[in-house]
């Protein structure tokens, strides 16, 4: 492996793990219901919470397995496009701001972008679409 797969492979392990992580924020800490009710409280159907959860489950998995690592990360985007619209964008740029700003999200989807573009190196599962 070069420098390259390493990069690659450090790069979706820890925006997988991320992606995981907020997955288990919504359901085991707010609980489904609780997301949903918050969905709803941004204006949009609360199913968008657990379809939430699902494509951060998914999507993490997918990209620290190396599974469909370019259709994972092309599919997180607008996941995380939306929390720009729907809940950061209004509180500033900076995620210290109160509320967090949409600094953070924003990176997110760049590192999805960067993720998208150089696959998932040789360090994966199933290299198609990666």
């Amino acid at each position: 492996m070069t420098a390259f797969d390493y990069a690659a492979l450090l790069l979706r392990v820890s925006v997988g793990g991320l992606f995981l992580a907020h997955a288990y924020l919504k359901y085991f800490v707010f609980t489904p219901k609780g997301t949903t009710d918050y969905f709803q409280s941004l204006g949009v159907p609360g199913y968008f919470g657990l379809i939430a959860i699902a494509a951060e489950t998914a999507g993490g998995l997918g990209l620290i397995f190396g599974v469909a690592t370019r259709l994972a990360a092309i599919l997180l985007i607008p996941l995380m496009a939306g929390t720009i619209v729907l809940v950061h964008g209004k509180n500033g740029f900076w995620f210290t701001n109160a509320g967090g700003g949409w600094e953070y999200p924003a990176l997110w989807i760049v590192c999805l972008i960067v993720i998208a573009l150089i696959g998932s190196g040789q360090a994966a599962l199933w290299p198609i679409w990666g």
